[in-house]
């Protein structure tokens, strides 16, 4: 290898290029600055927002691939290169992952949605799709749920976006129901009073609204009385436990009993009678039905077009006389 002559080419570039080199390196040094100083207005905007910081996360790195890339792109035309080609072969690219991560793509439309419209955040007990859980994590692919026995199931975007979401944890409070079964003889009036004393025992009950209880159903072996009361969010389940251990013993306290269904059974002594018509059945009458001539002519063959027309001709010239019919004989 003759390296005077590499070094003498390499010498007649920068001295040919002195201009183009200068323009490319202050390009690059002034682009990665204004590239940050955008970035970190954008970063400084969005501290004073309320928008969610997985969104702000993802506007903002978007915005720095996107000026990264035009910065690229002027880089590349200072030092001659053609970017026509570039920018041709980055859009057949694009269009290629796009159809390859369609799913990916929809899950992040879906994620981008979820995070805007604040439908649930990160703590909130939902339930989507029969599946059960607290969410640990939301990101703009997936949601990641903790089910009370302690399992991690991640659901993509698009599953939770095209279902109905039960978000139990979305307000601060929430009505805990119960039913309870009592006999037929038990008075209504005790019961009435046990159920909502036992909801006012409990501090973490709200009296306002106050415990509520009234009978509901007659059922086939026991009366039904509905009743609820208001806690804030997280007491539910220890409200809703205490109020059903406290009422099974206050029910063992005052007598009142809780039935198992019953089934009645009776025999009959008496004969049965199944009155009857002693008429027989009536004769056939057959029904008269008109033949519908109409042709669909929009559908119909031209042979049945033609075959019908050819019929009808034929039944128009047919006698309608006796006397018609006498003079074609002697004919």
């Amino acid at each position: 290898m003759d390296w005077n002559a590499f070094w003498t080419s390499v010498k007649n570039f920068f001295t040919n290029n002195i201009w183009n080199i200068v323009l490319f390196f202050a390009v690059l040094v002034l682009g990665v600055i204004i590239v940050k100083i955008i970035i970190n207005v954008l970063r400084r905007i969005f501290a004073k927002s309320r928008m969610e910081k997985i969104a702000q996360q993802f506007i903002v790195t978007t915005v720095k691939v996107i000026l990264y890339l035009i910065l690229a792109l002027i880089l590349l035309a200072i030092i001659g290169v053609q970017i026509t080609g570039i920018v041709t072969a980055l859009s057949a690219l694009l269009l290629a992952v796009g159809i390859a991560l369609e799913n990916n793509i929809a899950n992040l439309a879906n994620g981008i949605v979820i995070v805007s419209n604040k439908m649930f955040k990160k703590g909130d007990f939902i339930s989507v799709n029969g599946v059960d859980g607290n969410i640990v994590d939301i990101n703009f692919l997936f949601t990641t749920l903790c089910t009370v026995d302690n399992k991690r199931i991640t659901l993509p975007n698009s599953t939770i976006v095209n279902s109905a979401v039960i978000n139990a944890g979305a307000n601060p409070r929430r009505r805990v129901e119960f039913t309870f079964s009592v006999a037929y003889e038990t008075d209504v009036e005790l019961v009435k009073k046990v159920v909502t004393d036992v909801m006012k025992s409990d501090g973490r009950v709200l009296l306002d609204p106050e415990p509520f209880c009234r009978l509901k159903t007659l059922g086939a072996s026991s009366i039904d009385f509905f009743s609820n009361c208001w806690c804030d969010t997280e007491d539910y389940w220890d409200v809703y436990y205490y109020v059903i251990e406290n009422v099974y013993n206050e029910f063992k306290r005052h007598n009142i009993s809780v039935p198992y269904k019953q089934l009645e059974v009776r025999a009959r002594t008496d004969s049965v009678v199944m009155p009857f018509s002693v008429e027989p059945l009536p004769e056939r009458v057959e029904k008269t039905r008109v033949e519908n001539k109409r042709i669909d002519l929009e559908n119909a063959s031209l042979s049945e077009v033609f075959h019908i027309s050819k019929k009808d001709k034929g039944k128009k010239q047919k006698p309608t006389s006796k006397a018609d019919t006498e003079n074609k004989a002697n004919k």
